[in-house]
């Protein structure tokens, strides 16, 4: 072969698995950044099977994600139930775990199904789920209308909810009916990528980087409604929108307070868990990493550089267990010993990603109440 031959031919072997390797990286990170919901399980959250039922219990395959303390939503085809603590009076055989049976809010749960846990122990409305009085409003955002539940109260210092990761804004409700006993309004919105709210421009998930936007708007639907204050509580990529939101809003002065549940500050390992939890090999992840940064700009660092605690200007609760393979918990760590003048950091053992309130409800009700107080 002559050299240019020779030449030619190894530059478009070199082009060609350069163009391969962009168009597996742009797969890797469309699958990993696909807008999550429901039906996209959390890292390391694999399916397990029902092996018997009876009276307030059930029997399930035994996995660390059985064994977890807590009470959670059981999720499979056609059926959604809760379950308590592990019942240890109950005979355990070695390769199965017996728990309470709380409720089956949907379907029935027969052996052989194949479920998920999931830290959404309740499902439908404010009112069918928990009984409380709301009014389904739309608040106006940047990419069109989204949906909300609002349920009054008579302070005016509002709460606003946003889910993550996985979940929906069923998953506030876990809390709902506290917040409500605190006599504190709570809007509980959907954001682009919900369910009957807006797509984002290009389908994908910024991680809480664009979807503030629709955070800020709920501020000022709050604010235009009677809300003198606003507190944001937020899970996973919705307690990173409450951080972006607290920097950047317009309204910023109107919060007085954020409670930030396993926020993503780390957006690159976040994206690689998200994308090995859905398929993609571990040789594609850095190039999912890198695929996404630049089809969305993501530019998680800025949750991570020195100028977030210099911006931090609120009373700060944070709930993150040091057990998040998602969101790692050394970047609350880190924020919590350059701020401690602002946030108390609460770890909370063997508990999965935003599932802080699942692993103790009593624990996490008692140490939100002792923060809001002050700020009603």
């Amino acid at each position: 072969m002559r050299p240019a031959t020779a030449t030619a031919a190894v530059a478009t072997s070199i082009l060609g698995a350069g163009a391969a390797a962009v168009a597996a990286g742009r797969y890797a990170g469309d699958v990993a950044l696909k807008a999550p919901s429901s039906e996209r399980p959390f890292p390391a959250d694999r399916r397990v099977t029902v092996h018997a039922t009876a009276a307030g219990q059930v029997t399930l395959t035994r996995s660390f994600a059985a064994l977890r303390p807590g009470t959670y939503g059981l999720v499979g085809d056609d059926v959604h139930a809760v379950v308590g603590p592990v019942i240890d009076q109950a005979h355990q055989a070695a390769d199965t775990v017996v728990r309470r049976l709380e409720r089956v809010n949907r379907g029935t749960l027969r052996p052989g199904a194949k479920v998920r846990f999931t830290p959404e122990v309740h499902t439908g409305d404010p009112a069918t789920a928990l009984g409380l009085e709301y009014r389904e409003v739309e608040i106006t955002g940047e990419l069109g209308a989204l949906p909300a539940w609002f349920v009054p109260g008579p302070r005016d210092t509002w709460v606003i909810t946003a889910h993550g990761i996985g979940t929906t804004r069923e998953h506030p409700l876990n809390l709902l009916g506290f917040l409500n006993g605190q006599q504190l309004p709570v809007l509980d919105i959907a954001y682009r990528g919900d369910a009957g709210a807006p797509r984002s421009p290009d389908a994908l998930s910024h991680l809480g980087e664009s979807e503030w936007r629709d955070l800020d708007a709920a501020i000022r639907f709050a604010v235009r409604y009677g809300a003198e204050k606003v507190v944001l509580h937020g899970w996973s990529t919705g307690a990173s929108m409450a951080l972006h939101a607290s920097a950047n809003s317009a309204l910023r002065d109107r919060i007085c307070g954020l409670v930030l549940d396993s926020p993503v500050m780390d957006w690159a390992t976040t994206l690689r868990a998200l994308a090995a939890a859905r398929g993609v090999p571990s040789a594609l992840l850095p190039l999912a990493v890198r695929a996404a940064q630049g089809q969305t700009g993501l530019r998680g660092a800025r949750l991570l550089d020195t100028s977030l605690p210099r911006t931090l200007h609120v009373p700060t609760l944070i709930f993150h267990g040091p057990d998040d393979t998602l969101a790692p918990w050394q970047p609350s760590r880190a924020l919590a010993a350059h701020r401690p003048d602002l946030v108390a950091l609460h770890p909370v053992a063997q508990a999965p990603h935003a599932a802080m309130w699942n692993a103790d409800p009593v624990y996490y009700e008692e140490t939100l109440r002792r923060f809001l107080t002050p700020l009603m």
